[in-house]
């Protein structure tokens, strides 16, 4: 779901990455859908130059996907038509780059760090770019040594551990064609299923689908054509700059054509939420549980990783209790959990066990967590802004999960009969609250006000609240870093120590303030 402010956040970020022009264009693809180069150089009102400039840009950074359809023309002839697509999870995702490149760190060694770094900045580079950029930081380091055939044989090694880890894909075809949606004429079941899914596939989900690299493909250094990217040269003698710029165009003949297999590599951003989801609901977990259910619940879903498909995933995939067991055990901190402790944290955490023969197997909601977790934070903000007695009713309205009269809500939470319509108006006002009036006519009439909590509607108006103080946040923290520039002017006036330290103070709370409010972005739009 994208919502006004959110359109507003994420057109901020592109003109604090990349400036006024570049955010013009990205304005206009987020608000009117996928365009075309001259719909974009007329809403815009900029130079075909300007604008070809910005979608370079914001396709080198995967922030637009270009993809290509079939119009019927003037003469009534069939004309390919080239557009593009703004991708707001990926423009979202510029936010989070220091979370991902904290997972790295984790996981892997610094090499990988390094290239992943290299990655972050240029957005898409090919193999050869990001040796060419390794030996280039070795010889500024002062490290002629390590210079040449070692550094490259540690960009290969480090880019396979990305690989594996699937940090790093393939970039998506340039420009796809986007077939027009088919509707089966097939009348048995299945044939309606199919119909039916393909109805809920949105145009987004169609273009992302049809550029995207087949799987063999998408974490493989082979080509297409069955040679390995290892002993991929580049004689050309261009920059890493020039190489970079030009391999972003696509196949549009305005932007340039390609005479030969180039294979760009980007981040996986996919991989990154998936490891924040699985983090988020580790966290929830041991907040509302205990620490032996979170590491029980890490080592299942360490274990069914690699055979997650999406990242909203609802179930984890059923696995043997041995099979449990061997995973926690290799933890340092599981490995003081028995068998008995470990099935009883998994009964703790919702999952009765099935048979598989006489195995037993157990399967993690991940769904339920992540919808725990949602209410937990909605509630905490109805406490925070309008105090514990519209929290109580909030929560019994929200775990009810359908219409409650206001005398009952005001009997079951112990609240004034006098003060609980007032609250609740004021909930439903703030559009916390659904409301509605039921008349009940006999010898006399009466009214009665009936309330619940719609949470579809609910999480989007959240969701758009959250994206209006990660904008307002990243407003004040720009002028917070004006304010510094400022002060290092000032440094001799008698006032500039104490003024330092507001500075620093500010941005550190700032910046803290954000990390959170971020994650609560990802827990209702990417989890």
């Amino acid at each position: 779901m994208v919502t006004q402010y959110g359109i507003k956040f994420a057109v901020h970020l592109i003109t604090s990455h990349f400036g006024n022009l570049v955010s013009k264009v990205c304005d206009n693809l987020l608000r009117r859908g996928p365009l075309t180069l001259q719909l974009l150089i007329r809403f815009t009102e900029l130079t075909p130059l300007q604008v070809k400039n910005s979608l370079l840009i914001l396709i080198q950074h995967n922030c637009v996907q270009a993809f290509s359809t079939e119009h019927i023309g003037a003469g009534g002839n069939e004309v390919k038509v080239t557009q593009y697509l703004a991708l707001f999870d990926n423009i979202l995702h510029r936010l989070r780059f220091p979370k991902f490149l904290a997972i790295v760190s984790q996981e892997l060694d610094k090499d990988c760090e390094e290239i992943f770094e290299g990655l972050i900045q240029h957005g898409r580079l090919t193999l050869e770019q990001i040796s060419d950029r390794a030996e280039s930081s070795a010889k500024t380091g002062g490290k002629p040594s390590s210079g040449g055939p070692a550094v490259r044989d540690a960009v290969r090694e480090g880019f396979h551990k990305l690989l594996n880890s699937r940090f790093v894909e393939r970039c998506p075809a340039p420009e796809p064609f986007l077939e027009p949606p088919s509707e089966p004429k097939s009348s048995n079941k299945r044939g309606a299923k199919s119909k039916l899914a393909g109805a809920s596939e949105t145009e987004e989900q169609r273009i992302l689908a049809s550029a995207a690299p087949i799987e063999a493909l998408r974490f493989s250094l082979l080509t297409t054509s069955g040679t390995d990217l290892d002993a991929e040269k580049d004689g050309t003698g261009s920059s890493v700059g020039e190489k970079r710029k030009h391999a972003a165009v696509d196949s549009d003949e305005e932007f340039g054509s390609k005479d030969k297999e180039v294979v760009l590599w980007r981040v996986n951003f996919e991989e990154f939420i998936r490891c924040l989801r699985h983090k988020a609901c580790m966290e929830n977990v041991r907040a509302r549980l205990d620490d032996g259910a979170a590491i029980v619940l890490k080592a299942v879903l360490d274990a069914t990783r690699s055979a997650e498909q999406k990242v909203k995933t609802e179930t984890s995939v059923p696995l043997l209790m041995n099979t449990i067991f061997e995973e926690v055990m290799k933890n340092e901190a599981g490995r003081s959990l028995t068998l008995d402790r470990v099935r009883a944290s998994l009964i703790q955490l919702g999952c009765p066990s099935a048979m598989r023969g006489t195995d037993e197997t157990y399967s993690i909601d991940l769904k339920k967590i992540i919808e725990l977790a949602q209410n937990e934070e909605v509630e905490s903000i109805v406490l925070k802004r309008y105090g514990r007695d519209a929290y109580r009713m909030f929560r019994l309205l929200s775990k009810a999960g359908q219409l409650l009269e206001t005398d009952k809500i005001a009997d079951m939470t112990f609240v004034e009969k006098k003060e609980t319509p007032n609250i609740l108006y004021k909930l439903w006002q703030d559009e916390y609250l659904h409301m509605e009036k039921l008349v009940v006519s006999s010898a006399r009439q009466f009214s009665f006000m009936l309330w619940k909590v719609n949470k579809p509607i609910l999480w989007e108006h959240v969701l758009d609240e959250m994206y209006h103080a990660a904008l307002n946040l990243n407003q004040r923290l720009i002028y917070e870093q004006e304010q510094k520039e400022l002060y290092a002017i000032q440094q001799g006036t008698p006032t500039g120590s104490t003024e330092k330290d507001r500075l620093r103070n500010a941005k550190i709370y700032l910046h803290s303030s954000l990390v959170k409010l971020d994650d609560a972005l990802m827990l209702f739009h990417d989890f």
